[in-house]
């Protein structure tokens, strides 16, 4: 039988753990630069103003229990998505966790990180960078209607100025998330080739 554990110990316990994990997650790989590894957690860091912007409206009146589900759900959503950044400098996105049953352990192919984030960082490069540029300048939706005259940008004064200001990083997040994923296919250029034979 273990001895109980004393005051000090159970107040570090669960710090410790989560000390470890997060040094786990965020272990870098090989041959990754410090420059690389900021730019991989400036991606969350830019998607976290919109995020925690839409909370508010979650508790709006008006508002049916879908709505006020979908809204938090979106920014978790968001953040978690813009995460996925790290793995492109940290060990984790070259060898599998071992938790993970039956990959623990493996090396990542190359190609199933590269292929989905080239995929996003092509996405979120038209969406949030040139096509939120084009409906600035036009003054439009993304669809090219007019913009609602309760749109948070067209409200003038501080809501306006607040809504630029948390939406405005949301640029960077395809331009970064190309910058990370041409550096991880450098970095990892053939690792999936067959050794030679001979």
């Amino acid at each position: 039988m273990l001895p109980p554990l004393s005051a000090d110990d159970r107040a570090t316990a669960p710090t410790g753990r989560l000390r470890a994990a997060w040094r786990a997650a965020h272990e870098p790989a090989p041959n990754v630069s410090r420059r690389l590894r900021l730019i991989a957690y400036a991606v969350p860091l830019a998607v976290l103003p919109s995020s925690l912007w839409r909370i508010p409206s979650a508790f709006d009146d008006g508002i049916g229990f879908g709505e006020r589900l979908y809204v938090p759900s979106l920014s978790i959503a968001s953040e978690l998505l813009a995460s996925t950044a790290i793995g492109l400098v940290a060990r984790w996105g070259e060898v599998f966790p071992r938790w993970i049953p039956y990959l623990g352990g493996r090396e990542v192919p190359s190609w199933a990180a590269v292929v989905p984030a080239a995929v996003g960082a092509t996405v979120l490069t038209l969406v949030f960078t040139v096509l939120f540029i084009v409906t600035e300048i036009r003054g439009t939706t993304i669809r090219g209607d007019e913009l609602p005259a309760d749109f948070p940008g067209e409200a003038g004064g501080w809501e306006a100025a607040w809504f630029s200001l948390c939406y405005a990083p949301l640029v960077l997040w395809g331009p970064l998330m190309v910058v990370l994923t041409v550096a991880y296919h450098r970095r990892r250029r053939g690792t999936d080739r067959p050794a030679a034979t001979g």
